[in-house]
C-alpha cells in the first residue's frame, strides 16, 4: 500500500536528478506563484534519482567531462550558477578540425566570433556537486525554514498514473513505498528511461556500430586552450583543454577496437594514442581509467504525454562529435523552464496540454538540427572512400576561408543557433 500525504502533492515532480533534472531544478528554484489564499508561495518541486549521490567517492582524475558550450554557459549565468562552476572550467579559446591524412583544416577562434571563449570544459563530477549545493541549501530540512524542493535518493519510479487534473507517482524510497502526486512530471531519467516504460512510449534507435573509449591525458606541451576535432577512418577522435593542462580524450572506435585498445597497458596505450593524434600536443605523460561507451542516435517517439514532458537524454542520445548532448539537454532545461514561468504568472496550469504543445514547438526545430548536424558528420567522416575523403577535405578548406560559412558553423557549435530561450540569451527568468 502506498502512503498518502498532502504533504507529498507537489507542482513539478523531476524523474532522474543527473545534470539535466538538477539543472531544471535549479532554474526553478526561486519561482514564485500565488496560492489559493492570494500569498505568493515557491514552486514545489520533488526530485527522484535512482542512484545515491556520492560524489566524493569518484576518483578526481578520471571524472568523465562535458564541453559546455558558449550558449549552455549564458544559460548557468541566467540562472545564478556560473559564478560556482567558472573555477572548475577550462575555456576553449580555438577549436581545430582536421582530416588525418588528408589536407583540410578548419580553425574557430573565440577571438573571431567576439566571445570570452566558444565553450568550456568540466567533469561532471564538479557540475553535479555544484547543482546538488544549490538543490540542498533550497531542500527540505527538520529546520523550520520553509525550503520548496524535496530530495528523494536514492528512489525508484515503480508505477505512473495520469488524469485530467493531476500525475501520480509511486516510487521506493528506503525500503517505503510512497505516492507523490504532482501538476506536471518531467521525464529526465536518461535513455533507459523507467518513466518512458511505464508509459509505453518507444523510442528510434539506430546503432553507428561504434563505440568511444574516454579517457583523460596529460600531455607533455601546454594545450593552450585548444580544443582538437580529428577525423580517423574509424570516427572523430577529440581531444579537450582541461584545468592542471589535462585533456579529455574521446575516440570514435570499432567495438572490437575500442575493447583491444582498453585491455591493453598504460604504456602501451599511450603509444598507440600518440599514433593515431601525433606530436602536436608533445609526449603523452598519463592516462587515467578508461571508460568504453556504444554509440547510437535515439530519439521518443513523443516527448510529451498527458502532463509529462521529457527532456534530456530521455527525449533524444546523439553522437559526441562536436559535443552537443548535455548542450541539447540544457536547451530543453532553459526552454520548458521558461514555458513553466510564463504559465505560472498567467495563473494558468502548469501541467496543461497547451503548454506541452508549446514546449515541442519550441525544441524540435533545434533538436532535428543537431541530429542532421552531428549524423552528418558522422558518416561523412567516417567514410574511407577516396572521392569521399577529397571532397571532406576540400569542405573543410572552404570552412576555413569562408568567414560566413564559419560562423555558421561556430553559431552550431556554441549552441547559438535557432530561436533562443530567454536563460539562454543571458535574461533572467
Amino acid at each position: 500500500m502506498s502512503e498518502k500525504n498532502t504533504d507529498n502533492h507537489f507542482d513539478l515532480i523531476i524523474i532522474g536528478g543527473g545534470l539535466a533534472g538538477a539543472s531544471l531544478a535549479c532554474a526553478l528554484q526561486d519561482i514564485s506563484l500565488q496560492d489559493n489564499t492570494s500569498q505568493q508561495r515557491k514552486l514545489k518541486i520533488a526530485v527522484v534519482e535512482a542512484f545515491e549521490i556520492n560524489a566524493d567517492a569518484q576518483p578526481s582524475y578520471d571524472d568523465r567531462t562535458v564541453a559546455l558550450s558558449y550558449g549552455s554557459r549564458c544559460i548557468f549565468e541566467s540562472m545564478g550558477l556560473w559564478s560556482s562552476l567558472q573555477p572548475y572550467a577550462e575555456a576553449i579559446n580555438t577549436i581545430h578540425i582536421s582530416d588525418r591524412g588528408h589536407f583540410g583544416v578548419t580553425r574557430l577562434t573565440s577571438e573571431q566570433e567576439g566571445v570570452e571563449a566558444l565553450g568550456y570544459v568540466l567533469e561532471n563530477r564538479n557540475i553535479g556537486q555544484q547543482l546538488y549545493a544549490t538543490i540542498n541549501a533550497n531542500a527540505n530540512t527538520n529546520t523550520n525554514k520553509a525550503q520548496n524542493i524535496s530530495l528523494f535518493c536514492p528512489a525508484k519510479i515503480v508505477a505512473l498514473q495520469q488524469n485530467e487534473e493531476i500525475v501520480t507517482v509511486d516510487i521506493s524510497a528506503n525500503g517505503k513505498l510512497l505516492q507523490l502526486s504532482g501538476n506536471l512530471l518531467v521525464a529526465a531519467d536518461g535513455n533507459n528511461s523507467q518513466v518512458m516504460q511505464l508509459l509505453n512510449i518507444g523510442s528510434s534507435r539506430k546503432s553507428y556500430q561504434q563505440s568511444a573509449l574516454i579517457t583523460n591525458i596529460t600531455p607533455g606541451k601546454k594545450h593552450e586552450n585548444v580544443a582538437y576535432e580529428r577525423f580517423t577512418e574509424t570516427g572523430p577522435l577529440a581531444f579537450l583543454p582541461m584545468t592542471e593542462n589535462r585533456c579529455s580524450v574521446v575516440w570514435t572506435l570499432t567495438p572490437e577496437q575500442a575493447d583491444y585498445h582498453y585491455a591493453l597497458d598504460e604504456n602501451e596505450f599511450l603509444e598507440q594514442l600518440q599514433q593515431r593524434f601525433g606530436f602536436r600536443l608533445g609526449q603523452f605523460k598519463k592516462v587515467g581509467k578508461r571508460q568504453i561507451y556504444p554509440l547510437f542516435l535515439q530519439a521518443a517517439t513523443q516527448m510529451v504525454h498527458d502532463r509529462v514532458a521529457i527532456i534530456g537524454n530521455a527525449a533524444h542520445s546523439v553522437h559526441p562529435v562536436a559535443g552537443q548532448g548535455f548542450n541539447l539537454a540544457l536547451r530543453d532545461v532553459a526552454s520548458l523552464a521558461e514555458l513553466i514561468v510564463d504559465a505560472l504568472r498567467d495563473g494558468k496550469d502548469i501541467g496543461s496540454t497547451s503548454l506541452l504543445e508549446q514546449y515541442v514547438a519550441l525544441r524540435e526545430d533545434d533538436i532535428k538540427r543537431v541530429y542532421r548536424f552531428t549524423d552528418v558528420l558522422v558518416k561523412t567522416f567516417s567514410n574511407s572512400i577516396t572521392p569521399v575523403a577529397h571532397m571532406r577535405s576540400l569542405g573543410l578548406l572552404m570552412v576555413d576561408v569562408i568567414p560566413d560559412a564559419k560562423h555558421q558553423l561556430a553559431i552550431q557549435s556554441m549552441g547559438l543557433g535557432g530561436r533562443l530561450s530567454r536563460l539562454n540569451r543571458g535574461l533572467p527568468l
